[in-house]
């Protein structure tokens, strides 16, 4: 059977969407919000035009790369672990050979596309840091006009400082919480391989159910090694603890920025009546909601590149000059752990989906924005719409993403 020693778990799960899902909404509405604040100014409303319309075709193509996730999982469930399966039973070793193989292929395809996909997210990335720039180099020919506006204006500055500086403190606070969850998270994955080093039956989880939540959930179920087990079932209450806090933070950070984004909107329609360029604070964070979904598909990327590996040792170690039949006992742990692969995939398969949906709607309705002419609005439209875009960021759901990495049994 595989080398427990081999198998390395990885912190990913279905819930992987929860992050997804806010962040791609955030990016659309932003940069509506951008499109109505410099859409008076015929060359920033070209470059902005330009920018949402890559993104939109980015998101379109991750709605592809996604939907080849969707289907190499189905084909898991459905082609390789009926197989394997099958090889066990009737102790074909060269058959199961053939499909693991065969399923790596599958996988290697993902792989490059996914490396694709996140090198585009970096190029549009530095596209839109470029814009950016473009827009503070054209505001400085227009800050001349900064002497006319009233002691609103610095009341609004004041305020927007004292903001900032809040949102700063939070954003820290769930910094340090972040790197508290990563040192436990690695000590959980640390308990849960010498756990997998000490019982046969762990290891044989581990190796074809590749989900922390799964390995978890085996850890406690085991009767094996209990000081193991305890260290498990504490890491993962401690985890807990860190992800309810982390929530809490998240939101608290959201509604500060739901703050600024309202203040900076004031501010910059009082400098756009004067013809002044506003800040492009948006487009600094459509950047950095670019970056959540390009490590989203760097996480999936590594994600794809084990499971290639954990294929490998299964091909390996235990069907390559091994003879199952005469292990039964064995035989039969591996047979219920791909019986509990194939409802993990199922899982996984099902919030793979969710991810085509989510890309989907982007790409297709979210930035319909652009067929309307900011710079032709009244100021009741314009109104109208920056309340709408208010009203959708106020309803986004930004702490669903601190949700335990555990899949939910």
């Amino acid at each position: 059977m595989a080398d427990s020693k081999e198998i390395v778990p990885l912190t990913w799960g279905p819930g992987f969407i929860d992050e997804l899902l806010p962040s791609s909404q955030q990016i659309s509405l932003l940069f509506q919000l951008s499109y109505l604040c410099l859409g008076k100014f015929p060359k920033l409303e070209r470059l902005l035009r330009m920018r949402a319309v890559e993104t939109q075709l980015l998101f379109k193509s991750s709605e592809a790369v996604m939907l080849k996730c969707v289907g190499t999982s189905q084909n898991l469930v459905s082609s390789l672990f009926p197989m394997l399966i099958t090889a066990t039973q009737k102790n074909k070793p060269i058959l199961a050979v053939k499909f693991l193989e065969k399923a790596r292929t599958w996988i290697v395809d993902i792989i490059q596309e996914v490396e694709k996909m996140v090198q585009r997210y970096e190029t549009l990335n530095k596209d839109v840091t470029t814009t950016t720039s473009d827009v503070n180099t054209e505001k400085k020919e227009t800050e001349n006009a900064l002497q006319k506006l009233s002691k609103e204006h610095q009341a609004l500055t004041d305020a927007l400082n004292e903001l900032e500086e809040q949102l700063k403190r939070t954003t820290d606070e769930i910094e340090e919480i972040q790197k508290n969850i990563d040192y436990k998270m690695n000590a959980l994955q640390n308990a849960a391989r010498d756990l997998a080093a000490q019982t046969q039956k762990f290891s044989i989880v581990a190796s074809v159910v590749p989900f922390i939540g799964a390995i978890i959930k085996a850890a406690k179920e085991s009767e094996f090694v209990p000081e193991a087990t305890a260290l498990i079932k504490r890491l993962e209450s401690e985890l807990n603890d860190l992800y309810s806090s982390k929530s809490t933070a998240k939101q608290r950070e959201w509604s500060l920025q739901l703050q600024l984004i309202d203040k900076r909107m004031t501010l910059a329609k009082l400098q756009v009546d004067l013809g002044i360029i506003p800040k492009p604070t948006h487009l600094q964070d459509v950047q950095m909601y670019l970056s959540k979904i390009q490590k989203i598909l760097i996480d999936l990327k590594g994600f794809w590149e084990n499971v290639y590996s954990l294929l490998g040792i299964i091909k390996d170690k235990t069907f390559v000059g091994e003879d199952l039949i005469e292990e039964p006992e064995l035989r039969e742990e591996f047979l219920q752990s791909i019986s509990e692969a194939s409802k993990m995939w199922g899982s996984f398969g099902v919030s793979c989906n969710k991810s085509v949906q989510i890309f989907q709607n982007q790409s297709k309705d979210a930035y319909k924005f652009l067929e309307i002419d900011p710079s032709s609005l009244c100021i009741e439209e314009w109104q109208k719409q920056y309340d709408d875009v208010k009203k959708q960021l106020q309803d986004l759901n930004v702490s669903s993403s601190c949700k335990t990495p555990a899949i939910e049994k």
